[in-house]
């Protein structure tokens, strides 16, 4: 309900909370592009940080208010990359100074030799390709599956897995109907032996080992638009050879030799660079090295000191600051 948004301001209001930590997609908010935040923001007596997870380049006239005016009642806005901040600047003339850039947390796995762990997941002997997430349209996952028959052809070991649950709005809209349909184009370009589904969520643990045995980590996103991704940050994190289409985010972190970039779209390209890669495992090793190297000041510590320093700013901002340490209330709708 509508007035809820307001009910729960209004009770942060006096339970002594020093600072509101808004997380905002446009569906995770009720209303008509979740325009229900605003009903809650402007209801805050108490100061307010927005974390903006997806900045569209070209917004509806709704979503741009939204936005915009989620930015003007906040404190402090916070985005992970300079291309966030910089596509707010240019699209959606917003100060340059009312923004923080503060990286998508990872957290602190150990650099480690695939091999060391592939037994644990049955994998022993396989050359693998590892992409994870919820299941959707969107991911490119079709063409890193067309890739691989020439990968295949080269390197017969090699194994693309593809780990993640179907994104639950799509399993209520299509069942898995899609997840179908990547099921059947491996079968017709006979590569069942060679692409594996994982149809589970799996928990932080279980991710890791996952990610600790790959070789290679695909993000093949035909979204060149796409400002952030949780899962090629995880992957830097445990410091894979990244292969990724050159969407802003992954042209960001994957920049002086952090991992490869290849057209989008294109099976072609995908295959002649896995096929590179899981050949020379020096170069795997190096590209992997740069990117663990670089995801250090993505680690959680790091981005949550990050975290508390914009926070503390915002809650000085309003009134005095009398403690190091602030309380914190984290809100999504």
């Amino acid at each position: 309900m509508q007035a809820d948004y307001g009910y729960v301001a209004r009770a942060l209001n006096d339970c002594g909370v020093d600072v509101v930590s808004i997380q905002h997609e446009y569906g995770i908010w009720g209303g008509d592009d979740g325009a229900y935040v605003l009903d809650f923001v402007r209801a805050l007596r108490i100061p307010a940080v927005a974390t903006l997870h997806t900045v569209l380049r070209h917004p509806t006239l709704s979503q741009r208010r939204i936005l915009s005016e989620l930015v003007d009642a906040s404190a402090a806005t916070v985005v992970m990359s300079r291309a966030a901040a910089s596509l707010l600047t240019r699209a959606y003339a917003i100060e340059p100074a009312r923004l923080d850039i503060v990286a998508h947390g990872v957290p602190n796995l150990p650099l480690v030799a695939p091999d060391s762990v592939k037994p644990r997941l049955g994998l022993q002997g396989r050359r693998v390709i590892l992409s994870f997430g919820l299941l959707g349209p969107g991911k490119g996952y079709e063409s890193a599956i067309a890739a691989m028959p020439a990968v295949v052809k080269t390197l017969p070991s090699a194994l693309y897995v593809i780990l993640g649950a179907t994104h639950p709005d799509l399993l209520q809209r299509e069942g898995e109907a899609y997840r179908r349909s990547l099921e059947a184009t491996a079968v017709a370009l006979g590569v069942t032996d060679h692409v594996r589904f994982v149809d589970r969520f799996v928990g932080r643990v279980e991710l890791g080992t996952w990610l600790e045995a790959a070789d290679i980590f695909v993000t093949p996103y035909p979204n060149l638009d796409q400002i952030v991704s949780g899962t090629l940050s995880y992957a830097m994190g445990a410091g894979k050879a990244v292969v990724s289409t050159p969407y802003a985010y992954a042209r960001e972190r994957l920049a002086q030799g952090r991992g490869r970039l290849v057209p989008e779209g294109s099976p072609n390209a995908l295959a002649g660079t896995f096929i590179e890669l899981l050949r020379d495992p020096e170069l795997r090793a190096s590209l992997g090295r740069r990117a663990y190297e670089h995801s250090r000041g993505m680690v959680w510590s790091e981005v949550g000191a990050e975290y508390r320093r914009v926070f503390a700013r915002a809650a000085r901002s309003a009134t005095p600051f009398v403690a190091p340490v602030q309380k914190l209330a984290a809100v999504g709708g």
